[in-house]
């Protein structure tokens, strides 16, 4: 009699690699200069202003995840993935730090961002030293010199999609300015997708994969990563403050041209027209929530995010990869879209 494996849930496969990459992250961040490595300890959720120790909410812990499946998908134990996950780790941290300070956004984790608890020019100090903290790891890990090209490819896509986020803002709602849902599209690759995709083939690339796997793994991570931006939309315009930590409708009061909204725009529907006169407004934010629902906005976005898994789980039909890490990826993936329905 053959018996199957149950898949393993998406919170059980990464804190199954939170737990074999988290002595390193603390070794790392232990490196720091003390004060430095406090706003870094408090942004993962180690300690509080003034560096009491707390457990306080962390992060999603995806990019460390897909390091270390990235690795098992290349044929190595686990923990040869974990500088991979160290490093990507400390990167996406260093991003969150800056993305606060840029956005103006007070919370992060249902608790005061770190700009907000230590300062600006703390928080920006704190988000450097973690880059160099992350390089650093690279360089002196299996990957060595190709692994930091690797990242550093990736934080050049993730700078140009932060700055396309951050112009859109800045553009009409409607008119031959307003932003398409293919600009927005190739945005979210980057600011997203790219790190995600980093993760994956980072993972691969310290394990010793081919080229080949490398750059199908970076594609999938980067459609996975696309999915996973339209999922924050759609938590952003609509989800729960106590869940997300955020205030509710904050994407909109900023003027983000997130996909949800996006879509219904293009579509031209006597809905559309109601809502963009109402953002051209800059009406009730509530209301534009509630519009851009009805017209159809999340159910368009879902769906594209749905598309861009598929594409993702394409790429990795391509890889002979071992069945576990392969199945393990596809409950992650699997649960990007889910967690915003």
């Amino acid at each position: 009699m053959t018996v199957t494996a149950v898949p393993a849930a998406p919170a059980q496969i990464v804190d199954r690699c939170a737990r074999l990459t988290r002595p390193a992250l603390r070794e790392a961040v232990g490196r720091l200069h003390p004060w430095v490595g406090e706003m870094a300890a408090y942004s993962f959720g180690w300690c509080d202003v003034g560096g009491a120790p707390v457990t306080a909410p962390g992060g999603k812990g995806l990019r460390q995840a897909l390091a270390v499946l990235g690795a098992e998908i290349a044929g190595a134990p686990p923990e040869t993935g974990v500088p991979a996950a160290v490093a990507v780790e400390l990167v996406h941290t260093f991003s969150l730090l800056h993305d606060d300070i840029m956005d103006g956004d007070p919370v992060r984790r249902s608790r005061p961002a770190v700009w907000r608890a230590y300062g600006t020019g703390p928080a920006v100090l704190a988000g450097d030293a973690l880059f160099a903290l992350a390089v650093d790891t690279l360089a002196t890990s299996a990957g060595g010199i190709e692994g930091v090209r690797l990242l550093s490819a990736a934080l050049g896509d993730l700078v140009r999609g932060q700055a396309d986020d951050l112009l859109f803002a800045g553009r009409p709602w409607t008119g031959p300015r307003r932003v398409r849902s293919t600009e927005y599209r190739h945005m979210a690759e980057g600011k997203t997708g790219a790190l995600l995709g980093c993760s994956l083939a980072l993972g691969a690339l310290v394990a010793g994969a081919s080229p080949a796997v490398v750059a199908g793994l970076d594609r999938a991570g980067r459609q996975a990563g696309v999915a996973f931006q339209i999922a924050d939309d759609v938590l952003g315009t609509w989800g729960d403050p106590a869940v997300t930590g955020k205030p509710v409708h904050g994407d909109l009061r900023e003027r983000k041209k997130t996909l949800p909204v996006v879509s219904v725009l293009e579509s031209g529907r006597p809905a559309a027209r109601r809502l963009a006169a109402l953002l051209e407004a800059d009406g009730d934010v509530a209301r534009a929530a509630e519009l851009a629902e009805e017209a159809g906005g999340r159910a368009a976005a879902l769906a594209v995010a749905r598309r861009c898994r598929a594409s993702a789980l394409s790429e990795l039909d391509g890889i002979r990869a071992p069945a576990r890490p392969a199945r393990d990826l596809r409950a992650l993936l699997d649960g990007v879209v889910v967690r915003s329905q």
